[in-house]
């Protein structure tokens, strides 16, 4: 089994403080593409380590709107080569990588009779165009279809009926939670045999190697490596100070489900008469709806959470609001988030992309710097695999190192099952763990292992006891923020912070 945990990452960090020999490749950066890398490589046959200064997801990777799509809103924007790419990757990810973590979602646009409904009509038809030239079926994704009213306001129960005919429906792949693919990739990897070092500093980062300080103790050695890749996303410039990232920022609301009659489609709704911007209302795990998203230009330092400006919580209300029975208010906001994109200017600098700026693009780009450092920026969560794959290739161009060729199309994730059999445990367990779900349990030590965290929320204990032995978290705040989703929202935080502290206290000291 795949398993992460203080002890590892300890004995990871020995063994390179220790070793005369270079690693093949050093992967500064935990996120979804730097994971992704470390995969890449070590089903390669390479010898792998990632250090990542904070947790797996710490940035960017966490923070968006938990969605695998097959690319609608960059054929809006005319831009085909992405909408195919996210088209074939999405085909990976639902059908081998990792079909226990995306599940179909269907996604309505509620038909008025305008001019955007038929042209999106259209950009829906494309789409299913590309889904079945990457191969997906369809019993997986379904066709578009027509929604009758009735059948459109049982999925979105506080749609307005003014002016109603009926609904779009689309469907696309729904990520249980983005920062749980993140942890399955580095676990994947490590089971591979990649060294993942979480909480360790990279400083003076080169081609050919970095020095590295945990964290924890302030202990510093120089690690030498074949090839570096950094990926690190808005913090590339950290990494590389010839790189000057201006990020775009994408803000969320989370409201309860229930606030919107418990939806079991995602709303679609154009941003005024917009033909390319729409927002979506996306059901997700917790009873929650995510509301977004925004898309404006983050200047400045670059914070480690960011926080939305005033002017996006507005522009999501005034969004939504006219397709509501019922307009939201500020009051029925729970939880707030936020994430920076590292956004590319394809007139050759990073920058972000605003309305007007329509040449700043999600496709992903690879410097490679005189002294053989590679640095990945720009993409989409996804299409990371195939970022992650161009970025070993970039890394291998650089070197005499011989290499495998690239299987991550193919490589399963851990706990990926197609059909998980519940055998009586929570669907709420099973959805977030796949074939693990059982082992979870069974491994667990703690009482009540499938008792609820905390009343309303459906986190079990012994999911929080597998986050600190198997998936890495050394803390409280991992398992709050990244291993569970308890932290999107204040009160949830509040409410199941007291049990988690124990459970942590209890099984962090042997843990792994």
């Amino acid at each position: 089994m795949a398993t992460l945990s203080v002890r590892t990452r300890s004995r990871a960090l020995a063994s390179m403080a220790s070793s005369t020999d270079p690693l093949d490749l050093l992967v500064v950066g935990g996120g979804i593409t730097g994971v992704g890398v470390a995969l890449d490589a070590a089903t390669r046959g390479l010898r792998v380590a990632l250090v990542e200064q904070n947790d797996l997801a710490t940035g960017t990777s966490r923070w968006s709107s938990k969605l695998v799509h097959g690319g609608l809103r960059y054929l809006a924007k005319g831009d085909l080569r992405i909408a195919r790419a996210s088209a074939v990757e999405r085909h990976h990810l639902m059908t081998s990588i990792a079909p226990h973590l995306i599940s179909p979602l269907r996604q309505i646009l509620p038909d008025r009779g305008e001019r955007q409904s038929a042209v999106l009509r259209v950009g829906m038809r494309a789409a299913d165009l590309l889904r079945r030239n990457a191969g997906t079926p369809s019993s997986l994704l379904p066709p578009p279809s027509r929604l009758s009213v009735m059948e459109t306001l049982g999925r979105c129960p506080t749609l307005s009926p003014a002016g109603l005919r009926g609904g779009i429906s689309t469907t696309d792949g729904q990520l249980i939670d983005d920062a749980r693919l993140v942890v399955a990739v580095a676990r994947t990897a490590a089971a591979y045999g990649a060294l993942i070092c979480t909480y360790t500093r990279a400083d003076r980062v080169d081609g050919r190697g970095a020095t590295l300080t945990d964290v924890f103790t302030g202990e510093s050695f120089d690690v030498g490596a074949r090839m570096v890749v950094n990926a690190t996303g808005v913090w590339s410039g950290s990494v590389d100070d010839s790189i000057a990232v201006q990020p775009s920022r994408g803000t969320h609301l989370v409201v309860d489900a229930a606030t919107l009659g418990n939806p079991t489609a995602a709303l679609t709704v154009p941003v005024g008469k917009s033909l390319s911007r729409y927002v979506f209302a996306l059901p997700a795990q917790l009873g929650r709806v995510y509301i977004g998203l925004t898309d404006v230009a983050a200047p400045g330092a670059i914070p480690d959470v960011p926080t939305p400006d005033d002017s996006e919580i507005e522009f999501l209300l005034d969004a939504i609001n006219p397709a509501l029975t019922r307009p939201l208010d500020r009051s029925d906001i729970i939880g707030v988030y936020a994430g920076l994109r590292p956004l590319v200017d394809e007139r050759g600098t990073a920058g972000a992309e605003s309305d007007g700026l329509a040449d700043v693009s999600r496709r992903h780009h690879i410097r490679v710097r005189g002294d053989g450092l590679v640095t990945v920026l720009g993409g989409k969560l996804t299409t990371y695999r195939r970022m992650a794959e161009d970025s070993v290739d970039a890394a291998l161009a650089t070197t005499d190192l011989t290499a495998g060729e690239c299987v991550t199309t193919t490589t399963t994730l851990v706990g990926a099952l197609r059909d998980p059999r519940e055998q009586g445990l929570p669907t709420s367990l099973v959805a977030r763990f796949g074939g693990e779900a059982p082992t979870v349990v069974e491994t667990a030590t703690v009482d009540r292992p499938l008792d609820p965290i905390a009343p309303g929320i459906d986190v079990t204990r012994a999911e929080i006891e597998f986050a600190i032995t198997h998936e890495g978290a050394v803390g409280v705040d991992d398992v709050l923020h990244r291993r569970t989703r308890i932290g999107l929202v204040q009160r949830d935080s509040d409410l199941a912070r007291p049990e988690i502290e124990k459970v942590v206290a209890q099984v962090l000291p042997t843990a792994g």
